[in-house]
C-alpha cells in the first residue's frame, strides 16, 4: 500500500468517523460543448453531473486577500477517491463556482475555492 492509498484510507475513515458531524454531500456539474451543427451554426452543449463527499469550511483570516480569496470563499476539502469525477476550473458545486482547484502532493485529495455566483 503506498502513501496515497494509507491517506486515502485513514482520511475515507475520518470522514465516516470523527469528521462525520463535518462531512457534507455534494453535486458539481459542468456545462461541455457537443456536436456542431453546420446547418444552423451552432454547438449543442451538455450538463455532466458528479458527487462526492467532503468537508466544506471558511478561509482563515490571514489567507483572505481581498483579491483572489474574499471573506466569503468557502474551501471545500474532497478526497479524490470519493467523488465521481475531478473538479475544474468553472464548473458548479452546490450552486458555487470553483475558482481554483489544488491537489495536495500525494494526490489523495482536492481543495476546491468556490465562491458565490
Amino acid at each position: 500500500m503506498g502513501i496515497r492509498d494509507d491517506i486515502q484510507t485513514k482520511l475515507g475513515a475520518a470522514f465516516s468517523d470523527k469528521l462525520a458531524d463535518a462531512v457534507q454531500p455534494f453535486n458539481g456539474s459542468r456545462e461541455v460543448a457537443g456536436a456542431y451543427d453546420p446547418v444552423t451554426g451552432t454547438t449543442s452543449t451538455t450538463t455532466e453531473t458528479y458527487s462526492g463527499r467532503g468537508v466544506f469550511a471558511r478561509y482563515r483570516q490571514d489567507e483572505v486577500d481581498g483579491q483572489h480569496i474574499i471573506s466569503t470563499d468557502q474551501k471545500l476539502i474532497v478526497l479524490q477517491n470519493e467523488v465521481d469525477d475531478s473538479p475544474q476550473i468553472s464548473d458548479e458545486i452546490n450552486g458555487l463556482r470553483v475558482l481554483d482547484v489544488m491537489q495536495d502532493p500525494a494526490g489523495a485529495s482536492w481543495t476546491v475555492q468556490l465562491r458565490e455566483a
